[in-house]
């Protein structure tokens, strides 16, 4: 099982204990279940507040309804153990991430890679939008957001609001101590749209951004940079390999695996970043998957005498899934993702 996974083996969880009548009926089945990364000080790889979500109609305590979940999904192959803690919180720990099927799931999706079957065909971006009460920094987060909910099928892709709460927040964050247009203007000139984007959808929509001279640094200490360097990077190993006469081929990574969890990671990223209207999640992604590639891709080439082989193959196709991933996670926040930087 890869994490992608995750979120409908919970539900199907739910869906069968209903059934089975280990919940009572008038408990419900959820559509989808946010999975997310245990955050730190956490037990196990992932955490999810499912219990809460459904006690309430169960008439259940949050922790009988965890326990019963807990039981069922202990036995789910690729999941290696689940334990409650606190009040009903459930955590998951998982078998280690095939590099392997990973690679042949990104190769098979590309960059539609993490969208739920129930995506928009198309999610493309528009250059109106209703929210204008904030001006541009309104219209990017709003835009960011659309195409993020269009990946889980709860949007069209455009031409839905992100809603009044959002909306009000970024135009409430907004600073108003010059107008609007002029504001705008001033920051696309600087810094350009795409690193103008960046520093929009990097904060929470109802934090103020920040932009800074740090935004044009061309060098790994800007996060901005260091994206798009990583996607530029993977995409020189593809054609550095082909002068060298060979290409990728998936197969497991030994010395992938931090890389393949961060990308397993994307789907489950993108459900939350949907259901909590919040673009900046997806940002923070894109820097943690830059970062290990980074860290992976000088050992993708051969050295000195090395002739190419299945294992060079291999990490060349989990750094080529990696490009395929921050490309498209690009795609999503507006920002274009150049073969060359």
């Amino acid at each position: 099982m890869i994490p992608a996974d995750l979120s409908r083996t919970v539900v199907r969880a739910v869906r069968c204990a209903v059934e089975d009548g280990e919940l009572p009926a008038r408990a419900g089945v959820p559509e989808r279940v946010v999975v997310e990364r245990t955050r730190p000080g956490g037990v196990g790889d992932y955490a999810t507040p499912v219990a809460f979500q459904i006690a309430k109609s169960a008439g259940r305590p949050p922790l009988d309804v965890a326990g019963v979940l807990a039981r069922r999904l202990g036995a789910v192959a690729g999941i290696e153990r689940v334990e409650v803690t606190g009040p009903g919180f459930l955590n998951f720990v998982m078998d280690p991430v095939s590099v392997d099927a990973l690679v042949r799931e990104v190769q098979a999706r590309g960059r539609r890679y993490g969208f739920s079957a129930a995506a928009s065909v198309s999610i493309g971006s528009s250059s109106s939008s209703s929210a204008s009460s904030g001006g541009l920094r309104a219209r990017v987060v709003e835009e960011a957001l659309l195409r993020i909910r269009a990946t889980q099928g709860t949007g069209t892709g455009m031409g839905t609001g992100m809603g009044a709460d959002a909306a009000a927040a970024v135009a409430a964050a907004a600073p108003h101590t010059a107008p609007v247009a002029k504001r705008d203007g001033d920051v696309v000139r600087l810094y350009g749209e795409d690193a103008a984007r960046w520093a929009m959808l990097c904060v929470a929509p109802h934090e103020c951004p920040s932009f800074s001279a740090r935004l044009l640094v061309q060098d790994e200490s800007s996060e901005f940079f260091r994206v798009r360097y990583a996607h530029a990077r993977s995409r020189a190993l593809v054609r550095n390999a082909a002068r060298l006469g060979f290409g990728s081929g998936p197969g497991e990574v030994p010395d992938g695996g931090p890389l393949a969890q961060v990308l397993a990671d994307y789907p489950l990223v993108l459900e939350a970043a949907a259901h909590r209207a919040a673009p900046e999640q997806v940002v923070r992604f894109l820097v943690r998957a830059a970062d290990e590639l980074l860290d992976f891709h000088y050992r993708v080439l051969p050295k000195g005498d090395e002739k190419p082989s299945a294992a060079h193959r291999a990490r060349l196709a989990l750094a080529e899934a990696a490009g395929t991933v921050l490309a498209g996670g690009l795609d999503l926040l507006g920002i274009a993702a150049p073969d060359c930087l």
